[in-house]
């Protein structure tokens, strides 16, 4: 069997790391990287991990293309912190590494808001390459979203992983304030402009296509509030894309 190395990125996840770091355990190596945490992550994650390092935030794609060459094996899993790999999903993937048939691996999501599983709208087909051969992958040069580029074929996991991304509305609009500056600045190096039609169009496509076309209203007032915070995301995106064009920015977005 192929030996594993779980990459755990991490940022002030005190309520959530242990959780992650047991449902992982079944790995040969489990790295944590820290970006410099407040609260009582590393003491958490300490007694549990393999090793934990410390490093620079600059984005999500910057500190996992930093992360992957510290693991010590050539496979590699990473588990963002809000995330939980269940105990088929682990079973699944030693299978795998049993005779790996592509160098890759995509791994579908469930996902959870409020405290309810999330089965409709623009999350219901939800899915992340994290399952991969250390030399053959690397992520997108993007401020935010950016998805691994492998140099090889993929396949499909049958199992999900748990994703807790938003546990509240406080903590929505905290990341979304964030990745809609690292969004606008894509947009911009993407040769995008912000426009009043491209400020509206989008934002009440994405309300559109979440709640009505991917069936968003099954999920019921979580599937309204996740379609109003993507078309007020998007919203937020092209109207800093419009401000970045009238002042350019002076320094990076804030994490």
């Amino acid at each position: 069997m192929q030996k594993l190395s779980v990459i755990i990125p991490c940022f002030n996840e005190e309520e959530m790391i242990a959780k992650c770091l047991e449902s992982v355990k079944f790995a040969d190596e489990i790295l944590v990287v820290d970006s410099f945490s407040t609260d009582r992550t590393v003491e958490i994650a300490r007694p549990c991990a393999s090793r934990v390092l410390q490093h620079e935030y600059v984005n999500s794609a910057t500190q996992k293309n930093w992360a992957i060459p510290q693991a010590n094996h050539d496979w590699v899993l990473i588990v963002d912190s809000d995330e939980q790999v269940t105990a088929e999903l682990a079973g699944e993937i030693q299978r795998i590494l049993e005779n790996p048939q592509y160098d890759g691996y995509w791994i579908r999501r469930r996902n959870f808001f409020l405290g309810k599983e999330i089965k409709n709208g623009s999350w219901r087909n939800d899915r992340v390459l994290r399952l991969f051969r250390r030399d053959l992958a690397s992520y997108e040069d993007k401020h935010v979203h950016a998805e691994i580029e492998l140099r090889g074929q993929a396949g499909c996991c049958q199992e999900r992983i748990l994703h807790y991304s938003f546990r509240s509305l406080d903590d929505h609009l905290r990341k979304v304030g964030r990745y809609t500056s690292w969004g606008a600045l894509n947009a911009r190096a993407g040769g995008l402009r912000g426009t009043g039609w491209r400020i509206f169009g989008h934002s009440a496509g994405h309300f559109l296509k979440s709640y009505f076309v991917k069936l968003g209203f099954l999920d019921g007032t979580e599937g309204l509030i996740i379609a109003m915070m993507e078309a007020t995301a998007s919203f937020l995106k092209y109207g800093k894309l419009y401000e970045l064009q009238k002042v350019p920015p002076k320094s990076k977005p804030a994490r």
